[in-house]
């Protein structure tokens, strides 16, 4: 404290020493003190600052090769479009019709007459649903899974045989045992969507550094200790690469099922339009069921970002 206020006499005049040889400098330099100051302001910019001023990679590698590419498919959709006979509408005509199908997307003119929008929160609404009960039995299932050798050995047999079965197989037995197309639907999404989180959750228990149970088995924690402060936290990435692999299938699953079922659906859209003869609007739903893929697709990787350790981003 008192060093803080009070200082010495060397200390006072150690200022005005610097103040003499900077004025000492500024007179000898050969372009005085306007020449010392421009020397201060270049020493202030560094180089790096400098170049990354000029730097246009982002240009380069972030902008130009997506527009690149969307103008090869545009060019190649059009190049088909002209050697068909226009049987496959042209981009501009597409174009077009999806100004008209965007200006109205929620009309309702009866249960087989609606907007688009309408048949995309329909198809979002069966797959939240069958994923989400293929979440609740998928996630403990692949936990129990890894964790006990014997349910390992039991389960893992009947996985490998059921899990290559197509899924639109599963479609009739859910017609059979629920009596109605839009529970089928649902049946057929959650029994799809259960074997990449059983799978990838189970590895994820069974790639836990044994060192980590060795500990909890030396402090004589419990199960529900084990899962919360360690098996939880260490299988956390696994489980999302397992719901992302999920959601991606079922968000594929549930355009097939709805053509086979009816009623109102982004499936049921396309397979209507095409009883139409209304290439142009299939080839909108085509759009439009990538752009939706795509954003469940980034909005999972997005919450595995927040939810996923450090070393794993990387």
């Amino acid at each position: 404290m008192v060093s803080a206020v009070f200082h010495t006499p060397l200390d006072a005049a150690a200022p005005a020493a610097r103040s003499a040889t900077n004025s000492v400098a500024a007179s000898t330099h050969p372009a005085g003190a306007a020449g010392q100051k421009d020397l201060k302001t270049a020493a202030a910019v560094p180089p790096a600052a400098a170049k990354s001023q000029r730097d246009t990679s982002w240009l380069w590698l972030g902008i130009l090769p997506p527009l690149l590419g969307l103008g090869l498919l545009v060019l190649i959709w059009e190049l088909v479009s002209v050697g068909t006979g226009a049987s496959i509408p042209s981009p501009k005509d597409t174009f077009v019709q999806a100004v008209q199908v965007f200006s109205d997307p929620f009309y309702n003119k009866g249960p087989n007459d609606q907007g688009v929008g309408w048949n995309v929160l329909s198809s979002l609404k069966r797959v939240a649903m069958g994923f989400g009960m293929a979440a609740i039995v998928g996630i403990p299932v692949g936990f129990m899974i890894g964790r006990f050798n014997f349910l390992s050995r039991m389960f893992n047999p009947l996985i490998s045989l059921l899990r290559p079965v197509s899924p639109l197989a599963w479609l009739p037995i859910g017609l059979l045992v629920f009596k109605g197309a839009n529970p089928a639907a649902i049946w057929t999404i959650f029994i799809c969507s259960i074997w990449p989180m059983i799978i990838n959750t189970a590895v994820g228990v069974q790639r836990v550094p044994q060192d980590y149970m060795n500990v909890a088995r030396v402090l004589n924690l419990s199960e529900w200790k084990i899962f919360t402060k360690i098996l939880f936290p260490a299988v956390l990435p696994y489980l999302l690469t397992g719901v992302r692999l999920a959601v991606g299938t079922a968000w594929l699953v549930i355009v097939a099922a709805e053509m086979l079922t009816g009623g109102v659906g982004i499936g049921f859209w396309v397979w209507d339009e095409w009883n139409n003869l209304n290439v142009s609007s299939i080839i909108i739903a085509i759009f439009v069921i990538g752009i939706v893929g795509l954003l469940l697709e980034f909005a999972l990787i997005k919450i595995a970002t927040l939810f996923t350790f450090e070393e794993v981003k990387s």
